[in-house]
């Protein structure tokens, strides 16, 4: 337990942003594991739109400074990467 006020305020406040920290990074995961098994469904209209739901999920992390912005990018293009390479396969099909 902290001695000082001013350990004890610096506690509590870094206790709550762990609590946001891990809420944002949770809400990352899932949105990234949903956008992941639409797109291997196949249904590109559900991949976009669940890949602009990750995508601003991870910017709204970085700009917080939950993530790291370069970290965010990566996931990001990772996610696009994965999108663009779908595409193509069904549009090779097609």
């Amino acid at each position: 337990m902290p001695l000082h006020r001013s350990a004890a305020k610096a506690w509590r406040q870094s206790e709550k942003r762990r609590l946001r920290n891990k809420a944002l990074k949770t809400r990352i995961k899932t949105a990234t594991k949903k956008f992941l098994k639409v797109l291997e469904e196949g249904d590109l209209a559900k991949a976009e739109e669940a890949f602009r739901e990750a995508q601003s999920l991870i910017q709204r992390a970085a700009s917080k400074g939950t993530l790291h912005w370069r970290t965010a990018a990566r996931k990001i293009s990772r996610l696009a990467a994965k999108l663009n390479a779908r595409k193509a396969t069904l549009s090779a099909q097609a």
